[in-house]
């Protein structure tokens, strides 16, 4: 270990702040992210006289409006979906009345009450309002008053203060008439003085977000519209100037989803971010009758796609860019108002809502073990902090179709991403997905030319994925440091020695470099090529690693490439956590009861290594239980001309 890292484990009093930071694409279509996407304006005629002209009259007007509680009480009755979503609703409500009251506590420089309130809220809110139980409304009281006296809401960490202000929102905009008209008067006042006054201390701590480009930008502005609508009748200049300040800004989020949707912050930070820009495209619809364009900005709702396309035949998700594994129910949720919006059936995650609380009836039972084309049983069951909100978009959603993910996917990004599916099966699905992209980007890692691949329902070729922050912001570990040295590219999760790519010299890639995809072909022999040479910095004189799909069963993984006066040694790796088996010009892959053969068809009488990384090499690193890299070594010495190619197939049965 080096002495760096050893003194970050010697101080583990410091803390570090982390800047944490979903269309069909003709063929031959490439990605040449050098640029950023031009910023979509959004329609902004935000005044306070705007404000007080175009407000919803009647509440609730939040998501939630007297049409929309018809709705959803007649489905209540005909829709056994909707009764079953109410049903997990009852089970959540009565299980929050159990637990301890919201309380102000920090673990970190991070306040869990903030995420934690605006599911809470939302649940108690949704089940008063359909319910009208006295517990129900009493619990609600006295969470708003709880949090209503806290000293604050966090501000060094706006998303707390973001998220804790849905929470209040939504309770006082759909129960308000109900409470006190004491407790309406304290809530509305800290929404004000904890919430949006907080968001101009543009002085303070890691408010970056406001003009910044990352999840952080679409949740903490999703969060003050949210706030500044619940508050416009007490201060309508407050509110629109608050409005006219996000629809200025959250473009600069918006343009990421640009051209496809393809998120750059991966699949779970597509989902915390994509939720809050959904929350305030919905609240100005709700309020003040049109979102002004935010879910028309390009690839918004493309988006969808990007994170089905994410998910594997295993219901595993390729978990770039700090993301986790599983499809949680959040995302489910949340793709239920894309499938409210569309009318499409492929993004109503059907199984998720069936499984919630017991089935009804044997019909329901058997109805919950089908349509698992696209979404798979997950390991979080609970709808999170989009709860309340989801049974108005699910009893919104009117199917008038349902269309089928193309086997083959580009997402063109500044985290240029590819997919491919081969085969019938479903759970045995062939499932290739390669990325691009580059490191200096929100959650970005050295990581461009990886790639995760499953066949016969295993997953051979894995990406480390997400690491808990919280340990290394414990230790002061340099996590927000995206500079070319820092010892953020030393951790496993980060680093491109330990994920499924190649390395020259050793070397790290250069941070700022783009990796684009810059080729991409359908039909029976699909493939994509991605230029890494600017990434190597320096290293090669070019190198190309193109992604050929052979057929239902394997793929081959071809990297060509000239040296220059640098080179001494490629490295070709792949992560795994299958038992590994070397043998001539390959390996052999088994887990699961499967195999899965690695042959190098060149250069010749090549060999592979083997290197344990459990235990992990760092003592601060994430831990794998059987994690290796299989590694072909190249000396670059022999090469006559400077030119050659590495070309590797992956096939099964």
């Amino acid at each position: 270990m080096n002495s760096p890292t050893r003194r970050l484990l010697a101080c583990a009093c410091v803390l570090a702040f982390p800047a944490h930071g979903w269309a069909q694409n003709p063929p031959g279509a490439s990605n040449r992210p050098a640029s950023r996407p031009p910023a979509a304006t959004l329609e902004n005629p935000i005044t306070e006289a705007y404000l007080k002209a175009h407000l919803a009259k009647e509440t609730p007007r939040l998501i939630l409006t007297p049409q929309l509680e018809r709705v959803i009480r007649q489905k209540l009755v005909s829709d056994p979906l909707i009764r079953n979503y109410h049903r997990h609703l009852q089970q959540e409500a009565a299980s929050i009345v159990r637990q301890p009251v919201a309380r102000h506590a920090l673990q970190g420089f991070r306040m869990s009450a903030g995420s934690d309130m605006a599911k809470v809220l939302g649940i108690l809110a949704m089940v008063y309002r359909l319910d009208r139980s006295p517990e129900i409304l009493r619990r609600i009281e006295v969470e708003l008053q709880a949090v209503t006296a806290f000293p604050d809401w966090n501000p060094q960490h706006f998303l707390d203060v973001s998220q804790m202000s849905l929470g209040v929102a939504l309770a006082l905009d759909w129960v308000g008439d109900a409470l006190p008209r004491a407790t309406v008067t304290a809530a509305k006042a800290a929404l004000i003085e904890k919430g949006i006054r907080p968001s101009y201390n543009t002085a303070g701590e890691r408010m970056g977000w406001i003009t910044g480009n990352n999840n952080w930008n679409s949740v903490c502005h999703g969060g003050m519209v949210v706030a500044a609508l619940a508050i416009a009748d007490l201060d309508p200049a407050l509110a629109a100037k608050t409005i006219s300040r996000a629809l200025d800004n959250l473009p600069n989020s918006l343009k990421e989803y640009a051209p496809d949707g393809a998120h750059p912050e991966g699949p779970s930070y597509w989902r915390f971010g994509t939720s809050f820009s959904v929350i305030a495209a919905n609240v100005l619809t709700t309020a003040l009758g049109k979102d002004f364009g935010i879910a028309q900005s390009p690839g918004f709702m493309e988006s969808a796609n990007f994170r089905l396309q994410m998910t594997a035949p295993s219901g595993d998700s390729f978990n770039f860019a700090d993301s986790d594994t599983t499809m949680d129910g959040e995302t489910s949720v949340l793709l239920a108002w894309f499938a409210a919006q569309t009318g499409d059936a492929l993004y109503l995650d059907r199984p998720f809502f069936e499984n919630l609380a017991a089935a009804e009836t044997p019909a329901d039972a058997a109805s919950a073990r089908q349509d698992q084309a696209n979404f798979k049983p997950r390991a979080q069951e609970g709808a999170g902090r989009l709860s309340g909100p989801g049974l108005v978009w699910l009893a919104q959603f009117t199917p008038t179709k349902k269309s089928e993910l193309p086997p083959e996917w580009l997402g063109r990004s500044r985290n240029a991403v590819a997919v491919f599916r081969r085969g019938k099966a479903e759970a045995g699905q062939l499932y290739l997905a390669v990325k691009g992209g580059a490191a200096q980007i929100s959650h970005g890692n050295m990581d461009a030319g990886t790639f995760v691949f499953e066949l016969n329902g295993v997953r051979w070729v894995v990406d480390p994925g997400n690491q808990d922050y919280y340990p290394l912001n414990k230790i002061g570990f340099p996590l927000s440091d995206y500079s070319q040295d820092s010892e953020r590219w030393s951790l496993l999760t980060k680093s491109n020695l330990t994920h499924s790519t190649i390395t020259v010299n050793g070397a790290r890639y250069k941070v700022t470099a783009s990796a684009p995809i810059v080729d991409f072909k359908r039909g029976e022999r699909a493939e994509a090529t991605i230029d890494l040479t600017e990434a190597l910095n320096g290293q090669v004189k070019s190198l190309r690693r193109r992604f050929v799909v052979e057929s239902e069963h394997s793929i081959v993984v071809e990297d060509r490439f000239e040296t220059n006066a640098l080179t001494k040694e490629i490295v070709w790796q792949l992560i795994t956590v299958a038992e590994a088996i070397p043998v001539r010009n390959g390996v052999r892959l088994r887990q699961a009861g499967k195999e899965l053969r690695v042959s190098i068809l060149a250069p010749e009488d090549l060999s592979v290594t083997v290197i344990s990384l459990d235990p992990p090499p760092l003592a601060i690193d994430k831990t794998i239980d059987g994690l290796k890299r299989i590694e072909i070594r190249i000396p670059a010495n022999p090469l006559e001309t400077g030119k050659g190619v590495i070309q590797v197939r992956l096939s099964g049965e």
